[in-house]
């Protein structure tokens, strides 16, 4: 078994959070953390699901009423979770904290030093190499993706890059969370992977992207030329595919949109569609519903095995809990986890920024480099800088 019981700790310290236009949670402290890896989620009698189970369980034992779990779960399941039971927690309207963030975001510090992992010249030849395997395998997506490390002159306080990231992105799912160590996870996620109440479940896959453009009119074309563009919905429907594909089984009903719609944030237009469905089985825990849909082929790719692979074979680093999970859910299976893109590490004097791109055989390097380009400006946008300054 690998739950911890508490200890004092500065990543246990403050208030952490889950927000969506669903439901919003802020907890506080740590009872109890679990690092066993969620592979076995998807069985109920797995020691996993045991030891969720025997963490709610000692939760309640110790006066905690309705105990939730909260936390992230790895690109790779079979890596250690990032989950725990937070001693205090409430529902509320995220409006108030919004409002509150847009008062106390500040200044991030100065960049001291900067480096991409892979660089642009590994990258773009990771999406060549990628494009050269579709020709002779059995793959159609690839998801590459990239680490920026960025280093400032002082310790970086989590709490103030989670003030800005929601003064300047108020939809969406934003997310301050402890790591085991010792660091936090901070972002804003565009996509659902999954939400449960009950026997309803939804989810909102994103794939296809554009740039956001800072002329009106240039933007509006932006956004028409993706909603036009063949290359994207093709890269869509194969996601669309694959999780209809895991759903159906499970689902007595299920509402799927006969094309894509557009999804704008602050930095990105994306192809999106919203899937509705009705469980078969109300009693389903989400827990276990998500880590069969996770990953999705919009951050990992399609076949998922067979990609997963790949991105072992090229990706000069380890995701981690980037492009993994990231939510809550109760004793009763219900809850909400997002996918863990549009976010950062912060540990000290260091950040961590992630950005991936879907690669399919109409892709070019220049073009999915632009994509990683403009997906980190979210998080860059958080700490005051731009591309070109984190680069410095």
């Amino acid at each position: 078994m690998h739950t911890q019981s508490a200890t004092t700790g500065s990543a246990e310290d403050g208030e952490f959070y889950f927000m969506s236009s669903h439901r919003s949670l802020k907890a506080g402290g740590v009872h109890a953390r679990i690092h066993t890896p969620a592979r076995g989620a998807l069985d109920p009698d797995s020691a996993f699901s045991r030891e969720v189970a025997e963490a709610f369980a000692r939760a309640r034992a110790d006066g905690i009423a309705s105990p939730v779990l909260m936390g992230a779960i790895p690109f790779d399941i079979d890596q250690p979770s990032e989950l725990f039971i937070p001693v205090r927690h409430a529902f509320f309207d995220r409006q108030e904290r919004l409002q509150a963030a847009a008062q106390r975001a500040g200044d991030g510090g100065k960049v001291v030093g900067s480096r991409s992992i892979p660089d642009e010249q590994g990258f773009k030849a990771a999406v060549s190499q990628a494009i050269e395997r579709f020709g002779r395998g059995e793959i159609r997506k690839a998801v590459l993706s990239r680490v920026l490390e960025v280093d400032f002159d002082r310790p970086v306080s989590a709490e103030r890059v989670f003030d800005a990231v929601c003064a300047q992105n108020p939809n969406g799912y934003q997310f301050q969370l402890p790591l085991a160590d010792g660091g936090r996870l901070v972002g804003v996620s565009p996509e659902l992977l999954l939400q449960k109440e009950g026997a309803r479940v939804r989810t909102f896959p994103l794939a296809g992207s554009a740039k956001r453009q800072s002329d009106p009119a240039a933007d509006a074309a932006a956004s028409a030329k993706l909603l036009d563009s063949s290359k994207d919905h093709y890269e869509h429907s194969l996601v669309i595919d694959d999780i209809q594909n895991v759903l159906v089984p499970y689902c007595a009903e299920l509402s799927i949109p006969s094309a894509p719609s557009l999804l704008g944030t602050r930095a990105m237009w994306h192809l999106g569609s919203q899937i509705d469905g009705v469980l078969a089985d109300a009693a389903l825990p989400i827990l276990q519903l998500a880590c069969r849909l996770h990953p999705t082929p919009a951050i990992c790719g399609f076949p998922t095995q067979a990609s997963r692979q790949l991105i072992r074979e090229i990706e000069p680093f380890e995701r981690g809990v980037f492009s993994g999970i990231v939510g809550w859910c109760d004793e009763h299976g219900n809850g909400e986890w997002a996918v863990t893109i549009r976010c950062a590490t912060v540990a000290d004097t260091r950040v961590r920024l992630f950005a991936g791109a879907g690669i399919v055989a109409a892709s070019t390097p220049e073009s999915e480099w632009a994509e990683t380009q403009a997906k980190l400006g979210t998080m860059l946008g958080a700490f005051g800088l731009s591309g070109q300054e984190a680069a410095a």
